[in-house]
């Protein structure tokens, strides 16, 4: 397995935490420090098959991450589980539940025993450094405190969630095993119009029925960066609409699948 130094590349200020025995309720917000949210982050309850809000406390603004956590049925503590970071859509108009988007993906998930991080986006985009570092630090602490196989750890997301998706796998393809986007419109040229190369495998679902992004523009990036050299499976989904995110499940099982048979195989 790789180990969490991998994560330090991410954002120059990734936690260094150790342990602490002061309780949330004892400490002071003006005091409070990444150390107390390390240790706050290890008393989430993971038993098997649990599914937990959080509202953990953090010393920066906006001195909250709220985030789902989907524990796995069966819990490997010797060699670890999958870690699925899931990001959800609609991220300029999302509310305080946003994160709690995760029916449509859980029975799937359930198949592979993975842990999954479900956060909200506080209405900033995916790509913004805020969201960066959230990334990191709750895959930092989550690596730190549960059993994880860092070895497979995915991103996934619907619609904006998925152009995040996109995203995060180009930028931290060391990090990231592989990304499962759906439902997405991400533009892979430069400015001067030649494609990128995305360096880790990403399966693509898009619908001909897509109100929101046309399948052509999304099927000309997803073509020019498989063309750079991209692993790219692109799945075209017949006649779904985009505001029916459930609708794609039977996709997002096939992709989970494909995660299984041809990435950790």
């Amino acid at each position: 397995m790789r180990t969490t130094v991998l994560l330090l590349v991410i954002v120059a200020n990734t936690l260094i935490m150790v342990g602490c025995e002061e309780k949330q309720d004892e400490i002071s917000p003006f005091t409070w420090s990444w150390t107390d949210t390390e240790q706050s982050f290890a008393e989430i309850d993971i038993s098997p098959g649990t599914t937990t809000d959080v509202i953990l406390e953090i010393p920066d603004p906006p001195y909250e991450y709220a985030f789902r956590v989907i524990a796995p049925k069966s819990i490997d503590e010797e060699n670890g589980n999958p870690l699925v970071f899931s990001i959800h859509g609609g991220v300029g108009g999302a509310g305080r539940e946003a994160h709690k988007s995760t029916d449509c993906i859980a029975p799937a998930l359930e198949e592979i025993n993975a842990f999954v991080i479900s956060p909200n986006a506080d209405k900033v985009q995916w790509y913004e450094v805020y969201n960066q570092i959230k990334m990191a630090n709750l895959i930092t602490m989550a690596v730190n405190n549960w059993p994880i196989d860092t070895t497979k750890i995915v991103a996934t997301g619907y619609s904006d969630g998925g152009n995040g998706t996109w995203f995060l796998a180009e930028r931290y393809p060391n990090v990231f095993s592989a990304g499962i986007a759906l439902a997405t419109s991400y533009n892979t040229l430069t400015t001067s119009g030649d494609a990128r190369k995305i360096d880790i495998p990403l399966y693509v679902i898009h619908s001909t029925g897509d109100e929101l992004f046309p399948l052509d523009q999304t099927q000309y990036w997803v073509d020019q960066t498989i063309a750079a050299g991209s692993d790219i499976n692109f799945v075209i989904a017949d006649g779904l609409s985009h505001y029916a995110p459930c609708d794609y499940t039977d996709h997002f099982e096939d992709a989970v699948q494909w995660l299984e048979d041809e990435v950790w195989e």
